[in-house]
């Protein structure tokens, strides 16, 4: 037989066995067929925006492969072999060896390609397969496909996280804390007045944080008939009492030692759950009181409402308001329910509880106001309004009037300084956020800013915004934290205020001028709708990190296969992205990155005050928003939300503008992130240096997965995540947050775990820690409630743990 003379192939036996034989190639090479049309057709959609032309050359090349199995032709597995290889060195080139990146990109070919090693499929090749496929030549140039991917892999764009560089170790000791915190109990919503969400609590450390356990579990359900709400509370901790709220308009007390419940107050006053958190409730004890109500829990109601109960049996203080009660809407213009809202705690100073207003964003114009007001704590009597629209009037507006409709608002946690009589607040923006046009000279004063109110009398001391006219929802989320910091200067009162941009700004809180330089950089410009304007430039913490990712490219997108990463691809090409303050477009969907999400949110900073160190939980996760006409915006039927959430909605219907907007979080059509992880972070900063310590993923895959199916792999990938994190003076963060329902404690100096524990639902709370009166032993504790929007398990209890005794 001649050496170029082509090989016969014996037919397939005519048997059920051979039927299956066929069968099975049959369904293996239709499978390639698809894959590989799909690859092609999205790849020529992909090169036609200008994006890589990979797909489209791998797409054909695996329908090409399938056609030939399909023929019996041994070059199918060959070229398959071929595009395994030059898949190989295109992933390494654009990853490198980043695991999670490598994964999408080579997982499924190569998966796929097992299946031509099937024996019903190699018979459609050479009778030595391994000999004819050269096993060892394969491997090979696998090998070379990794080198040569590797050294021209190219250097990613610099870190915001890296711009002041990495500490070479944790700071010692400081001459002086950055606060005097020397409270064994959690008295407000982040342990004291200036939120440092910090323990001076020392009794465990990380050698022995090993061997904590469940100490109790109190269950705050069960649930009510309405939306699924989550339970996303700190309790405080006074005298030998827990007390907390959750998302049904319930008021708890719970024995600080064993959980018991000693009382719990329906605070709906028949009006039923509208989908919004409670994130806290605020204690005042009444000087020169004693009996009931000398000692009060007071809280905010979903109607809302602010009440006063009696901290010993939960019983309303009949001399607050009218029986226990004030009316929140008092003042406020009509608007439809649920678009009105508080959820964070209110803050005591000076005998005033102060409260601000959540507004779900994107709804419309005039709606409702975010006046910051502050009652009598024993009275419930209005003692201040703040009405950016009204700066000089004290009180409530005059009857047939309302407070200032559409202004900024206050929904994040507010912080206060007893000695210097102010207290501080984060501001979000006049809604709607995507658009600006309608926005008034002094809503541009207080939005996305942070600001200072006299305890007094309401009146603004001063302001700093965070950004400039912010049309991409960048309202500022946490709490302000309020620290002694030593300059070389001289130590001054400090205010650090976190942002969804990832910005750290440093402020002097008697002045508001920044202690930390403050730079105003160009931000990008151009093709913004009619009557809308942008601010050229925007303010960065350049010596600070930044709680943000690099720049977004293309070969960032992800996915849980090449085709989803595909599509995703298709989606960032489509889109308009310049970076960070991407200007909103309209008519093409825009990249917003940080998203709507963070860099940091509500669950703000930790303090560790003894060495400087400040800790935040932060997010890389992009929006993708498209704003369109009014036209447009009716054609496709946006609609007001149902009040039933927070906010956040798809959904942006902005009426009473020129404009509607739909967005959300840039997702892939499984339902998995368009880009890589890790997406939620936690991180640990030199106060003094500005270095950055250490910043690692938080949270495995366990629970998530695509369709939200959970991948029970334990694998960490960062996770999105929600809430904040506590420290001590035994060297530890507490912190949930993530999506894997698992609470841990890290080593505050490194970040290294030290433990971890199973929740009952996601601990996307603030945990707080605190020792109890009855034993002497330090609790740690979190609440265990999930979050809807990010799809984590929900759950109704509260977990404490202990050192056994």
């Amino acid at each position: 037989m001649r050496t170029n003379e082509t090989v016969s192939l014996p037919a397939p036996a005519a048997g059920p066995d051979g039927r299956v034989t066929v069968w099975t190639r049959r369904a293996v090479t239709a499978l390639l067929m698809v894959v590989g049309l799909g690859l092609g057709a999205g790849g020529a959609a992909l090169a036609w925006y200008g994006g890589s032309p990979y797909y489209l050359l791998t797409g054909v090349a695996v329908l090409a492969s399938g056609i030939m199995v399909w023929r019996r032709d041994p070059r199918g597995i060959r070229l398959y072999a071929a595009m395994l290889l030059w898949t190989t060195a295109w992933a390494v080139w654009e990853v490198g060896f980043e695991p999670w990146q490598l994964l999408p990109r080579l997982l499924a070919p190569f998966v796929l390609g097992l299946a031509l090693l099937l024996p019903a499929v190699r018979r459609a090749g050479p009778r030595r397969p391994a000999a004819a496929l050269g096993w060892p030549a394969f491997a090979g140039a696998l090998i070379l496909a990794l080198a040569a991917g590797g050294l021209l892999h190219p250097d990613g764009p610099a870190e915001p996280i890296l711009r002041r560089g990495i500490a070479d170790r944790a700071p010692g000791p400081l001459a002086q804390p950055l606060a005097r915190i020397d409270r064994e109990d959690w008295p407000a919503f982040g342990n004291d007045q200036g939120g440092t969400r910090f323990s001076p609590l020392a009794d465990l450390t990380p050698q022995n944080v090993g061997g904590l356990e469940v100490a109790w579990k109190a269950e705050t359900g069960p649930d009510t008939p309405g939306p699924a709400t989550a339970l996303e509370a700190t309790p405080i901790m006074v005298g030998d009492a827990l007390y907390l709220c959750d998302g049904h308009n319930r008021v708890l007390a719970l024995d600080a030692e064993t959980g018991r419940e000693r009382w719990r107050h329906d605070m709906s006053n028949g009006t039923p759950p509208s989908g919004k958190p409670c994130r806290g409730v605020a204690h005042y004890a009444v000087p020169d009181m004693t009996g009931p109500c000398a000692h009060r829990v007071i809280a905010a109601t979903q109607t809302p409402e602010l009440i006063a109960l009696d901290a010993a049996t939960g019983q309303p203080c009949t001399d607050f308001g009218k029986d226990g009660r004030v009316d929140l809407r008092e003042g406020i213009s009509a608007y439809p329910r649920g678009q009105y809202y508080v959820s964070s705690a209110p803050q005591i100073i000076r005998g005033k509880a102060v409260v601000g207003g959540g507004i779900p964003d994107g709804q419309f114009w005039g709606g409702p106001s975010g006046v910051i007001r502050a009652f009598d704590a024993r009275t419930g009597d209005l003692a201040w309004a703040f009405d950016p629209g009204h700066p000089d009037r004290i009180g409530a507006p005059p009857p047939g009037e309302t407070y200032t409709p559409s202004s900024p608002n206050s929904w994040a946690p507010i912080s206060a300084d007893e000695a210097l009589g102010l207290v501080y607040l984060p501001m979000g923006n006049a809604t709607p956020d995507n658009f600006g046009g309608l926005r008034r000279p002094f809503d541009e004063e207080v939005s996305s800013a942070v600001i200072a109110l006299d305890a007094e009398t309401g009146r603004l001391r001063w302001s700093f915004q965070a950004t400039h006219h912010d049309i991409w929802d960048y309202d500022t989320p946490s709490q302000p934290t309020l620290v002694d910091l030593p300059t070389a200067n001289g130590v001054r009162p400090a205010l650090i205020q976190p942002t969804k941009r990832g910005e750290v700004f440093v402020l002097d809180r008697e002045t508001g001028r920044p202690i930390k330089p403050v730079t105003e950089v160009a931000a990008p410009q151009g093709d913004i709708g009619a009557g809308e304007r942008l601010a050229p430039t925007q303010p960065a913490s350049l010596d600070l990190p930044a709680f943000r990712g690099a720049p977004l490219r293309e070969s960032d997108m992800w996915g849980a296969t090449p085709l989803d990463q595909m599509l995703c691809r298709i989606l960032f090409r489509q889109s308009r992205y310049e970076g960070h303050l991407t200007p909103i477009t309209l008519g093409k969907p825009v990249l917003i990155d940080p998203g709507s999400v963070g860099g940091v949110n509500w669950g703000s900073a930790s303090i560790d005050v003894d060495r400087g160190i400040m800790i935040a939980n932060w997010m890389r996760f992009p929006d993708r928003v498209e704003l369109m006409t009014r036209e447009v915006a009716n054609q496709r039927q946006l609609t007001l939300s149902d009040g039933q959430s927070p906010g956040g909605d798809a959904d942006r219907p902005m009426l009473n503008t020129p404009y509607g907007a739909y967005g959300g979080l840039f997702m892939s059509p499984l339902g998995v992130p368009c880009t890589a992880p890790p997406w939620g972070l936690t991180a640990a900063l030199d106060l003094t240096s500005g270095r950055l310590l250490w910043s690692k993923p938080l949270g495995t895959a366990r629970d998530t997965g695509p369709l939200d199916i959970p991948s029970m792999l334990p694998l960490t990938v960062g996770t999105p995540v929600s809430g904040g994190a506590v420290t001590t003076r035994g060297g530890l963060v507490f912190v949930g947050a993530s999506m894997d329902r698992t609470f841990r404690a890290l080593d505050v100096a490194t970040g290294r775990e030290l433990w971890q524990a199973r929740l009952p639902g996601g601990g996307n709370a603030t945990p707080m820690t605190y020792r109890s009166p009855v034993s002497g032993r330090q609790f740690v504790v979190v609440a265990a409630g999930g979050k809807p929007p990010l799809a984590i398990s929900l759950g109704t209890k509260l977990v404490a743990y202990a050192l056994p005794r």
